[in-house]
């Protein structure tokens, strides 16, 4: 994954749909559904999880937050709450829920939530791998918060999948908001 100017996009999400169909049956990957708050920022940036997840949100650091999002499906608040605590919320629908602290403006984070146990996140280098997606026809489909597409997600030309293949992609960001 590569911006317009070459450069690696990391925190993209690659998500696979063979036959173009949502996965049937309860999804499960092998990270953790956690977003924690550190140094004042959400970490991860992008976090990947199956719709009906439940998110943990745990407090790192030694200031307090207010963890709220208001993306439809997935609104939720967490009122002011300290260090070392947790607080946890379930994620029922596919789409993306937007994340933010009342108190930092500038703490930015987002949950792809999603319908299909083929998905990945690209690294610092921009790669994403899937592992494990049968062979045949393919909906594949990458997003990204500053994607510069409706939804900030666009589907890739790649129709099929046979054994393992590589795609390198160009994607076209936007500058992030800054909210000072």
């Amino acid at each position: 994954m590569r911006g317009s100017d070459g450069k690696p996009v990391p925190d993209a999400v690659v998500t696979v749909y063979p036959g173009g169909q949502p996965t049937k049956g309860p999804i499960k990957f092998d990270w953790p559904y956690r977003v924690a708050q550190q140094n004042i920022q959400f970490t991860p940036f992008v976090l990947i999880a199956p719709a009906g997840a439940e998110v943990s949100f745990p407090n790192l650091d030694k200031v307090r937050h207010h963890v709220y999002s208001f993306s439809a499906g997935n609104k939720f608040e967490l009122k002011l709450y300290g260090r070392e605590e947790n607080r946890t919320v379930r994620m029922p629908a596919v789409g993306v829920a937007a994340i933010g602290c009342n108190i930092h403006d500038q703490m930015v984070g987002f949950i792809k939530v999603v319908d299909t146990q083929y998905a990945a996140k690209s690294d610092a280098s921009g790669k994403a791998v899937i592992r494990g997606a049968p062979d045949g026809a393919v909906v594949v489909k990458v997003w990204h918060p500053y994607l510069r597409a409706p939804k900030n997600e666009k589907t890739l030309p790649l129709a099929a999948l046979k054994g393992a293949v590589a795609q390198d992609v160009a994607i076209d960001l936007r500058a992030p908001a800054m909210t000072h």
